[in-house]
């Protein structure tokens, strides 16, 4: 769920759209100034993110002789189907998470949808056409195209691209909502978004040597057509994207690291559930485009390192009749609860930030606490738990059940990634396993969650709780997009939390597998073949 829903929600709301519209792009300087000064020995790094890409859908196509690239790959570089993800399972905070290598705690980007306290206002990154008109298309697009680079990841979270400038190294981003850096550039606002908003024509932002999003930065326009217009979601697509990379192979122009959004699987997805298979065939004839771009999928391996992983997986959802949707406020009447687009008033009890199969709940009075919260929502026999904090204490509670689990940072319990804990109570709520003659614990069902669940609920102001459903259900305000019998992500469990990383072109190996140290690998990549070369 990234900015083409955001345009498309933009299609079906604003009445005046003028249907191809054309629009002069401001001249970039993009082609001049991408390519890697680093010679041809030094590898360049394509990071391909494939938005709900599944390990599952992988092996099942193929087991059926269905995806060919996929065997190439896997069969010429090292396979992982257990990479964690970030949290929520939503893109703007998986992208931020993997670009600045830190969770939400400290790159400050909570999920799709949240209410910021410093604003008084919900953030709408584009969730769906009814909560973008009840929201308003002025903040939301604002939020998506300003704010979510320019303010609300942190600044002192540095992301690859500025790493890779402070060493001299070329990067670019292709149709990646997260991708702050340090090179001026221009978004171009069409006119018929333009029009019922207070959006310049042209907005400066900043981001890396090489920056595509879609028709509103495109740096080929006028030297390559690429699907860019309304009835290419103004090129927020597969095709556009593989089109500007294999551009840039066959032009000689590749930056040192190349970062490439993959988004058309996730809506296929969402639709028809994780089983789906066409979207991912249909990936893996464009990543034989790709490979095909440098001469052949060897001479491609020979001169890049690709780096290929799924943002998050999803769950199947049940369909509507056996109660998939959780709806939120039913299960809070009574309680005033803030309405979509409306402010903030002193009659105002809590706000509800849904995020498919997690949510944010905020309490605003004092006379109600998150745990009195946490025991009405708990009821339902289909939530999984409920999270939130007292002091240093974070406190998770199952579902139906009641059990309790706190847990802190810190502690004589070291995990898997050396990170150190105390728990208390029952460890059963969030499945770890505990040893006390070892001192250690490791994780079940729920991968990393106790720094994955600490790095949301640390990850803006507030007093709020987290909730997640249990799988094959999602929750919903009053105009959340929902997807009975589709796919659903959102939550914390594995099967949403584990996504497959294939790499090509490198024996070395990543030293954790969570998308939280995919960076570090990334630069440390860069840095030893560009060592190797000199």
């Amino acid at each position: 769920m990234r900015i083409q829903n955001i345009l498309f929600g933009m299609l079906s709301l604003v009445m005046i759209t003028v249907m191809g519209c054309q629009h002069k792009q401001p001249a970039e300087q993009d082609l001049l100034r991408v390519k890697s000064e680093q010679g041809a020995t030094h590898k360049k790094v394509i990071f391909l993110m494939i938005d709900s890409l599944m390990a599952q859908a992988i092996d099942k196509g193929i087991s059926q002789k269905q995806l060919p690239t996929f065997q190439t790959l896997i069969e010429h570089g090292q396979y992982y189907k257990d990479l964690v993800s970030s949290f929520p399972t939503m893109s703007v905070t998986i992208d931020s998470t993997m670009l600045t290598g830190a969770y939400p705690n400290v790159h400050g980007v909570p999920g799709l949808l949240w209410y910021s306290t410093d604003d008084k206002k919900m953030i709408n990154y584009g969730t769906g056409p009814m909560e973008i008109l009840r929201q308003g298309i002025n903040p939301v697009l604002t939020d998506a195209l300003i704010h979510l680079n320019g303010k609300h990841l942190h600044a002192d979270s540095r992301t690859i691209h500025e790493d890779l400038a402070r060493r001299g190294l070329k990067s670019g981003s292709i149709n990646g909502l997260v991708y702050r850096g340090t090179t001026e550039h221009t978004l171009t606002i069409p006119d018929w978004i333009q029009g019922p908003t207070s959006l310049q024509k042209n907005i400066k932002v900043k981001g890396p040597d090489f920056l595509t999003l879609g028709a509103l930065s495109n740096p080929f326009d006028g030297n390559e057509k690429l699907p860019d217009d309304l009835t290419e979601r103004m090129g927020m697509n597969n095709k556009f994207a593989i089109g500007a990379v294999n551009h840039l192979i066959q032009a000689d122009k590749l930056p040192d690291f190349l970062y490439v959004y993959l988004p058309d699987l996730d809506q296929k997805l969402h639709k028809k559930g994780p089983s789906e298979l066409e979207g991912v065939k249909k990936v893996d004839q464009q990543l034989q485009s790709l490979l095909q771009s440098f001469g052949s999928p060897e001479k491609a391996f020979e001169e890049a390192i690709f780096v290929i992983a799924g943002d998050s997986g999803m769950t199947q959802l049940l369909p509507r009749e056996q109660r998939s949707e959780i709806d939120l406020p039913a299960m809070l009447k009574g309680i005033r609860i803030l309405k979509p687009g409306e402010d903030l008033k002193d009659e105002t009890e809590i706000a509800l930030a849904v995020n498919e199969t997690m949510a944010y709940v905020y309490k605003f009075k004092p006379d109600r606490t998150l745990r009195s919260l946490a025991e009405i929502i708990s009821k339902d026999d289909r939530i999984d738990f409920v999270a939130w904090k007292e002091d240093e204490w974070i406190h998770a509670m199952q579902g139906s059940t009641y059990k309790e689990l706190q847990y802190k940072e810190k502690g004589s319990l070291i995990d898997r990634y050396k990170q150190a804990w105390t728990v208390k109570l029952d460890a059963e709520v969030l499945d770890l396993q505990l040893n006390a003659q070892t001192r250690t614990l490791d994780y079940g069902q729920y991968p990393d969650v106790l720094a994955r669940l600490s790095g949301a609920l640390n990850s803006h102001k507030g007093q709020f709780l987290v909730v997640t459903a249990k799988p094959g259900y999602e929750l919903a305000d009053r105009s959340s997009p929902t997807h009975e019998g589709g796919g659903g992500h959102g939550s914390i469990r594995h099967m949403e939390s584990l996504v497959p990383l294939i790499i090509v072109g490198t024996n070395e190996k990543p030293p954790h597998l969570r998308m939280v140290d995919l960076k570090a690998y990334l630069l440390d990549l860069l840095a030893n073949h560009n060592q190797k070369a000199k």
